[in-house]
């Protein structure tokens, strides 16, 4: 029985994917994994029985990674299971920026208690709100992952817009994907000077903290348009503020409000509803839980933030999977300690994600409990895992 703590709430889509032999609820104690959505987990200490723990979501800055990471606690994502959800409130956001829906909405709802005058104060006032049609104009995007790929096709096809885009790690599957209308940049700075609106779908981590500022901003074309659906960290909006004020920018479209854009002339901010769909919940639960169900009983590691991608099917007989450092001379005490007991490798695979490794050890039987304390003491070793 492998018992499952859940932090928020999680469609009750999971239990496709976790058998009666899972016992889920918010309430479990010392559990094998947790699934979270956007629960802070940072102050959270974990025993030495959680193994996993799933993010229904792409974002994992509410997760201690590094910690994680050196307790032997692998975390997933759910990459591209909301992207659609996404995709289509960047679309949304585009088209608001360049009509000023929000504006003349809000500015409608003013004329109530006018009576028979409405139209008339309608026609007379609308010119405020007056805004350019996409056709024709230059999108920018940076970061072509699912999200990324889905709102550069849209804003092709869709809207006949000229789009550009820039991801340096774009994968085979988004390219392939991607419509032949789109032209890849070199760069980042090419897809700043020739935009008119410039939309952002990359990871934050420190390296891509404060992306957007007053550097980046003077690269590109005066009157343009930030989108920013990522996170809220990735801008400094002080900077964007700045621009906002000279005209440099026009607006600045986010779904990360903070207290000091609120209530700002020229920004836009929406509630973070870009997972919010009922379809893009189940997608993402679907998927952590599956992640974590096939890490529990097989050990296979698909889409994690931390630890390298080891697909696995169910062992033939036996195996050990063991976390580790990504360091030299860890290999070769692990696989000693098996043979030292006569036991013989059928298949070893070995792979590593920057400073983290997996050794996976396929077996006929089972080594020592003696033996595989061994190897959780060989310097570098997180955690040991045995199946079968």
């Amino acid at each position: 029985m492998y018992r499952i703590q859940t932090l928020n709430a999680i469609s009750d889509i999971i239990h496709t994917q976790l058998n009666d032999q899972y016992a889920v609820s918010k309430e479990e104690t010392a559990p094998d994994a947790i699934l979270v959505r956007s629960a802070a987990m940072h102050e959270m200490e974990f025993g030495p029985e959680l193994k996993a723990i799933g993010r229904a979501g792409a974002g994992v800055n509410n997760i201690p990674i590094d910690r994680c990471s050196k307790q032997g606690i692998v975390v997933f994502n759910t990459p591209g299971a909301n992207a659609n959800a996404v995709a289509e409130l960047v679309i949304a956001g585009l088209l608001m920026s360049g009509r000023n829906i929000s504006g003349g909405i809000a500015w409608a709802l003013g004329l109530k208690g006018q009576g028979a005058e409405v139209g008339k104060l309608v026609e007379k006032g609308k010119s405020q709100f007056v805004g350019p049609e996409m056709r024709g104009k230059t999108l920018g995007v940076i970061g072509l992952g699912a999200i990324g790929a889905l709102v550069a096709n849209a804003a092709s096809r869709g809207l006949g817009m000229k789009v550009l885009g820039y991801d340096p790690f774009i994968s085979v599957e988004n390219a392939w994907s991607l419509s032949t209308s789109i032209r890849h940049a070199a760069s980042a700075d090419e897809v700043l000077e020739q935009a008119d609106y410039v939309t952002f779908h990359i990871p934050l981590n420190d390296k891509t903290r404060g992306t957007v500022n007053a550097e980046m901003i003077a690269k590109m074309k005066d009157g343009a348009v930030i989108l920013n659906f990522s996170r809220g960290e990735l801008a400094d909006t002080a900077a964007v503020t700045a621009a906002l004020e000279s005209g440099k920018l026009s607006r600045y479209v986010t779904d990360f409000p903070s207290d000091d854009i609120l209530g700002l002339d020229k920004v836009i901010c929406i509630p973070h509803l870009g997972a919010s769909t009922p379809e893009s919940e189940e997608n993402c639960a679907r998927m952590a839980a599956a992640e974590i169900r096939d890490y529990l009983e097989n050990g296979s590691i698909h889409n994690s933030v931390n630890f390298p991608e080891v697909q696995l099917g169910r062992p033939e007989a036996a195996r050990i999977l063991v976390l580790h450092e990504n360091i030299p001379n860890t290999i070769s005490p692990i696989s000693a300690a098996v043979a030292k007991e006569g036991i013989n490798i059928d298949n070893l695979i070995n792979k590593s994600r920057k400073e983290m490794a997996v050794t996976v050890m396929d077996v006929p039987r089972l080594p020592s409990r003696a033996a595989l304390d061994s190897i959780a003491e060989i310097p570098g070793v997180f955690r040991v895992r045995t199946f079968g």
